[in-house]
């Protein structure tokens, strides 16, 4: 940056990313995703930096317990972070509770040249300004920097116990106010249940799970303020459309379950071509025998068949798509671009805003490129998600202003330098709430 006038606004990063893979497999994928991950921090240089964790802790917590503190110890006091003397991470580790525990993990790092920055207590409702860095742990319900909730038994009956639900903070930054959620929806249960019907009933679900938490962050409970929503939406492809046009020249066959006549499988077949299999589809199998249209063109040619955004396009917006399905790669730390045969893939990781939140982000007339959407990790291995970001500053002066801080009358203009390489890190650490 040496040389260059500072741009205008604050650089700010939003990164979601289902971890779960890495508490399974640590050894081999938790040091190239943390390469990864830091790579888009030192190219990006955000000043504020947002980072949503669904599935945080795999799928045993409590066997993960020492990964889990290894992870969050590199990413607060590793040297990459260095320059971010600030932090607030909202970890929810209340595994044994069945009505509570949703493995969302919440990491916010703010850097040291940032000035104006303060977090939003729901219960005293007033901001308040943040210092240090602190860890939150077991039961966020007590948390009053935060909103926890998750969803009820009863949106996913199938689902014994569901981890799935949603965690609202709220910031103020150059005196604009924003939420910022993280959100962890419901998967595809079946792939043959999900091509039944179009749009399938998992979609169905999703819409029920989203609406509500679009409704709760703009009750009237509080001022309300620009979001920001981003994790594992789990939305899938029209099932039955994709497989219709996948295999338009193909002839169906069923198989059923000797005992109860259940259908467990579809095979399509090319009508010539000596009857060749192009598709095998089971509970938990869709094997189509041509990835690369998946990744053809960022596999564009699909999100035509990405539908499930579009029942709330009066209440949120994405930027272009312009990355391959962030879902499902495989877990083989050799295989960095290779889908599991599993699920359909999908854009199931994403960033996304009310039509407020749009208005905060800085566009350039310029030739530089000042807003990013992307994925991480595009040749590595990052477990079965790939991480997906935005990258934008937020325009002086946008959105709506902040109530008055606590501590802070008169609190001067927002002052900061850009983010510069690393240089020393920090000794201080983190104190643990749990």
């Amino acid at each position: 940056m040496a040389g260059k006038a500072a741009a205008p606004g604050t650089a700010v990063l939003l990164v979601t990313a289902n971890v779960g893979s890495l508490f399974d497999d640590p050894e081999n994928l938790q040091k190239n995703w943390l390469q990864e991950f830091y790579q888009v921090v030192h190219t990006h240089r955000p000043h504020f930096l947002a980072l949503h964790c669904q599935e945080f802790g795999g799928k045993n917590y409590e066997a993960s317990m020492s990964h889990v503190d290894k992870f969050v110890r590199e990413l607060l006091s590793g040297d990459a972070m260095k320059e971010y003397s600030r932090a607030r991470v909202y970890l929810d580790e209340n595994y044994e509770s069945q009505e509570h525990f949703t493995a969302l993990g919440s990491f916010y790092f703010l850097h040291e040249s940032l000035k104006n920055i303060s977090q939003f207590d729901f219960k005293a409702k007033k901001y308040k300004k943040v210092t240090g860095k602190e860890i939150y742990s077991d039961t966020l319900e007590s948390t009053p920097m935060l909103e926890k909730e998750k969803f009820p038994q009863d949106y996913f009956p199938e689902c014994k116990w569901s981890r799935k639900g949603f965690i609202r903070t709220r910031w103020c930054l150059a005196d604009c106010a924003f939420d910022l959620v993280n959100i962890h929806l419901f998967h595809d249960a079946s792939n043959l249940v999900a091509w039944e019907t179009s749009p399938s009933v998992y979609s169905g679900i999703r819409h029920k799970a989203l609406g509500y938490v679009l409704d709760r962050i703009i009750d009237q409970r509080f001022e309300k303020a620009s979001y920001f929503v981003f994790g594992d939406f789990n939305f899938r492809l029209d099932s039955k459309s994709v497989v219709e046009t996948l295999c338009t020249k193909a002839t169906m066959q069923t198989v059923r379950a000797a005992d109860t006549n259940e259908v467990v499988k579809l095979i399509f077949r090319e009508s010539d071509n000596d009857r060749k299999v192009m598709l095998q589809l089971e509970k938990k199998l869709f094997d189509y025998f041509n990835q690369e249209v998946f990744r053809d063109d960022n596999g564009t040619a699909l999100l035509e068949f990405d539908k499930e955004l579009s029942v709330f396009k009066d209440r949120l917006y994405e930027l272009d798509i312009s990355f391959p399905p962030s879902y499902p790669y495989s877990e083989d730390s050799s295989q960095g671009r290779q889908y599991m045969n599993t699920r359909c893939p999908a854009w199931c990781d994403r960033v996304l805003m009310s039509p407020s939140a749009k208005e905060l982000i800085l566009r350039s007339e310029s030739e530089e490129k000042v807003v990013t959407y992307d994925h991480i990790g595009p040749s590595v291995c990052m477990g079965d998600h790939k991480p997906v970001f935005l990258a934008f500053r937020m325009a002086p002066g946008a959105g709506k202003r902040c109530q008055r801080h606590e501590g802070t009358p008169g609190e001067t203009p927002l002052q900061h330098k850009e983010p510069r390489a690393p240089t020393a890190a920090s000794t201080d650490p983190p104190e643990r709430h749990c």
